[in-house]
């Protein structure tokens, strides 16, 4: 959810305070405030096979049926896209079980009074699968119904932006609901222990700012910002409460360069209660595989820390269509990193990189990374199973959030990584790809069933590509893979790789009517289990009102 630390927003802010015009993409933004919509719903039956190819040979049919609707929608005081699909998958085998599904992603903001307030919110329905270590991945679905599971999260809130005289003030809240549902098979580690799948939580977040520009009273720019982010994680009631305020100031070295600093006082601590324990100390599980709260106990205290905080930078603008801040600090009583890049030499390419540290859940992180998301965005699905693919595209930029899942471990843990995604579209070709790299140290109370986990780290590789190709008025061709190397210390199962890849060719049959054609490859290589790995292929038609 918004925090200072939220690298994006940062730069906007001191951007502004230097009095140097809007990025570029907002000012596209502003160029065309003619209202148009592009609404398209469709129903869709298709014929899949998949075959096993290891560890066994087995081979698997099914049948999908599926409606939903791709749309985008811009006015002069709203935007928004959305790509919703509701499918059924039904089995031709005793093997294989129905299954109903409901994918996908939203992002629209309404502005109630134009260039003041404005309401944002956005959703994101999406299929995962799930390894013994707690990792996700995506692929390997179909006939394997029971290794996967879904996963929701929606959040909205208002921001305010105005002046009082010469100060800029500007504001915002936020909150958001994320949910994973109960695998079908309970994952557990290479010890036999339990992993604790996160069931869902509440994240909120508020920020204030007021600043005034450089130049205007003094000759620097000057600032002070309040932040507040709280989680509450079902899973053994923990907690995330992060309080903060902080003054900045901006000092400007040229037009296009400026030094840039802060110094605050935060308050964080994270708590949690045990789980119920049975007559011979263990915890005990409930029927959806997670640990039962014991309510009875008092709060346990896993993280606290209160004091002085700290950061130093520098913000680079060469032009209108590139930025740069750099940061190093203080925070959570250690030193810290965090800075982004933002690079659109046209209308049609993009370049985005951020380096990232914070505490959350796992709820929250997917919150945020919805808020990140663009109102203008091209959804990818695999045209195999339907589910969306790791990263969306827009104009300004990729989201790659499901590329990036790792964990759906419930604890909660301190997040520092680096991402980074690219965009282009080029007369009839589009394409784009994501990268990073995510590193979680996991914070948990002492003499709570989570406790083993304190102090321990995951990390997570990803990289998700994109690909479109309109070949002629009739027909394109479709390309999307995704992988992602995890390891862990949480116990001794190793690191595992799971990847997924497809092509799809559509053609147009008659108006609003199209065939599809698609062969797709997904598995998971394992230290710990054997390695799984499955081909499949697809006829299909879909008609598009």
């Amino acid at each position: 959810m918004l925090k200072y630390r939220n690298t994006t927003a940062l730069a906007a802010a001191l951007i502004a305070s230097l009095g140097t015009p809007v990025l570029a993409q907002d000012a596209d933004k502003g160029e065309d405030r003619r209202s148009h919509a592009v609404i398209t719903p469709y129903i869709e039956a298709a014929q899949v096979v998949t075959a096993e190819l290891q560890p066994g040979s087995d081979v698997f049919t099914y049948s999908r049926l599926a409606a939903g609707v791709d749309a985008t929608i811009a006015g002069r005081n709203s935007a928004g896209s959305v790509s919703l699909r509701y499918e059924r998958s039904i089995g031709w085998d005793d093997d294989v079980s129905d299954v109903d599904t409901l994918t996908g992603v939203a992002r629209g903001s309404l502005a109630l009074v134009p260039r003041s307030v404005t309401l944002e919110a956005g959703g994101m329905a999406a299929r995962t699968r799930i390894g013994s270590n707690g990792a996700s991945s995506l692929g390997g679905y179909g006939a394997n119904s029971d290794l996967t599971t879904q996963i929701y999260s929606v959040y909205g809130g208002p921001s305010v932006q105005t002046h009082v005289g010469d100060v800029e003030v500007s504001g915002a809240y936020r909150i958001g609901y994320s949910r994973v549902e109960s695998p079908g098979i309970v994952p557990t580690s290479s010890t036999g222990s339990l992993v604790d799948v996160f069931d869902d939580s509440v994240s909120q977040s508020a920020t204030l700012r007021a600043g005034i520009a450089p130049n205007v009273v003094l000759p620097v720019g000057i600032g002070a910002e309040a932040g507040w982010n709280r989680q509450d994680i079902s899973n053994l009631d923990q907690r995330i409460d992060d309080r903060h305020v902080r003054g900045e100031v901006t000092v400007p070295i040229r037009r296009d360069l400026a030094l840039i600093g802060g110094l605050g006082y935060e308050d964080v601590t994270i708590s949690s209660r045990d789980a119920v324990r049975d007559a011979n100390g263990d915890p005990v599980i409930g029927s959806d595989g997670r640990f039962v709260t014991d309510d009875s106990q008092p709060r346990q205290i896993a993280y606290e820390t209160d004091g002085l905080i700290w950061d130093v930078g520098v913000m680079w603008r060469p032009s209108r269509r590139t930025t740069l801040t750099a940061t190093v600090g203080r925070r959570y009583d250690s030193t810290t990193y965090y800075g982004s890049l933002s690079y659109t030499p046209s209308a049609n390419t993009a370049l985005n990189v951020s380096v990232y540290d914070n505490i959350t859940g796992f709820g929250g992180q997917i919150a945020s990374s919805i808020e990140g998301l663009s109102t203008n965005f091209d959804a990818f699905r695999n045209p195999v199973t339907g589910d969306l693919n790791g990263c969306v595209g827009s104009a300004e930029g990729g989201n790659c959030t499901l590329a990036g899942l790792g964990s759906l471990r419930s604890a909660t843990y301190r997040r520092r990584g680096v991402s980074a995604s690219f965009s282009h579209t080029r007369g009839r070709s589009q394409l784009g790809f994501g990268l990073g790299y995510d590193r979680r140290k996991y914070i948990a109370a002492a003499g709570t069933v989570l406790a083993p986990l304190d102090g321990l780290t995951d990390e997570n590789y990803w990289v998700a590509a994109y690909a479109s190709r309109q070949l002629d008025r009739q027909s394109s061709l479709n390309f999307g893979a995704t992988a992602s190397w995890f390891d862990t210390r949480l116990d001794n199962a190793g690191s595992s790789l799971g990847y997924s890849a497809n092509l799809a060719y559509n053609r147009t049959i008659i108006a609003g009517l199209s065939g599809t054609a698609a062969i797709g490859l997904d598995g998971i290589t394992r230290e710990s289990l054997p390695d799984y790995t499955s081909a499949s292929a697809l006829l299909g038609l879909r008609y598009s009102f």
